[in-house]
This record gives structure tokens, C-alpha cells and sequence, in this order.
């Protein structure tokens, strides 16, 4: 099996709040990122498939196709966007790392048919990062 990574960017704002809290508690528990006026990372997204060696071009698949399909499919929904109020699919959802990185998964694998999604690793900061590899337990 071969692993083929592409690195994408985007950037976005977010709040982590649990409005059945106090705002105590909220603070307590998100800190930071419970600001009530938001706040934003610089993502870096990595996305990597794995499969077989295409005999005709020795690919697993073709990166450019991968790059516009991330690019299409999350870059262009995600970048420059308020996450909690932007994006109709994430409302109601805690916008937080990990299942930003589940939204990416649910996002493109059925688009990947010629090898196989294997991993999502989103990076919100240069110490915070999350993987996810479609596993639902």
C-alpha cells in the first residue's frame, strides 16, 4: 500500500460554547475560545489517500486532482469563513478541531473513487492538531 499526502491552507474563525452553561463555565472549560466575538487559526489541512500504483501513470492518484477537489470541496467552503455561523452544515455543532476534521472525512470520501481516503489531519495550530481516519468508535 502506498500513502500520498497533499497539504492544503485555509484560515477561519470559530467559538466553542455550550450555551447551556454559564459563562463561567464555558470559560472555564474552552478558555480562550469561548470569546464571544470569536476568534481565528490558520489551518493546515492534510489529507492522505492510499492505494496501488496505477500502472499507466504510477499513481495512486493524481495530486492535482486531489488538490482541486480539497480545494473545491472544503478550501473554498471553509476559508475566510466564521465556522459556527458561515457554514450551514457545521451549525449547531461544536466547531471544534476534531469534528472539523470529521466534516473534511464526510466531505470527501465519496469523491475519492480511484484509491481510498485514509487520514484527515487537521492542524488549528502549531501545538494543536487532530486525525482523523473515518473510524465511527
Amino acid at each position: 500500500m502506498v500513502y500520498l499526502t497533499r497539504k492544503e491552507h485555509f484560515n477561519a474563525a470559530h467559538q466553542l460554547y455550550n450555551p447551556s452553561w454559564s459563562e463561567e463555565k464555558n470559560i472555564e472549560v474552552f478558555g480562550k475560545c469561548a470569546n464571544k466575538n470569536f476568534h481565528g487559526h490558520n489551518y493546515n489541512l492534510f489529507v492522505t489517500v492510499k492505494g496501488k500504483p496505477n500502472p499507466d501513470t504510477g499513481f495512486i492518484m493524481n495530486v492535482k486532482t486531489l488538490s482541486n477537489l480539497i480545494q473545491q470541496e472544503v478550501c473554498e467552503l471553509l476559508d475566510h469563513k466564521n465556522l459556527n455561523m458561515d457554514v450551514p452544515e457545521l451549525k449547531g455543532t461544536f466547531a471544534s478541531t476534531e469534528n472539523l476534521a470529521i466534516f473534511i472525512w464526510n466531505k470527501l470520501n465519496p469523491l475519492i473513487t480511484e484509491c481510498s481516503l485514509h487520514c484527515i489531519e487537521l492542524w488549528e495550530t502549531e501545538n494543536i492538531y487532530t486525525k482523523y481516519y473515518g473510524e465511527t468508535d
